[in-house]
């Protein structure tokens, strides 16, 4: 089992717009083979030990099955997915991206 999470930072005036599309496209991302469950999680900066700011933290956990199709993925559609919120919210969000294997 393979943990794929994304982190992200959003400007809180595109906050609404932003979870508009982030949900479909975390269905988008389950419809790829190898990709069984997903959970959005939302973060506040004093957990993480920073002062709050003008952003909205979120994580999404992606459960996928093996590193083989992460791979796929990462070879196939994932710059499609990633440009496709680039090109909406360009400079308005960060993302940052680990991998976590079980063991």
């Amino acid at each position: 089992m393979i943990l794929y999470e994304v982190n992200l930072q959003v400007d809180r005036e595109i906050e609404d717009d932003y979870l508009a599309w982030l949900r479909p496209h975390i269905e988008e991302m389950l419809t790829f083979a190898g990709f069984i469950d997903a959970h959005l999680w939302t973060r506040a900066a004093e957990d993480e030990g920073e002062l709050p700011d003008q952003t909205t933290r979120f994580t999404v956990h992606y459960q996928v099955t093996d590193r083989e199709h992460l791979e796929a993925y990462f070879q196939g559609p994932a710059q499609r997915m990633r440009d496709d919120g680039l090109l909406r919210f360009e400079g308005r969000f960060t993302a940052s991206r680990r991998i976590l294997q079980r063991t």
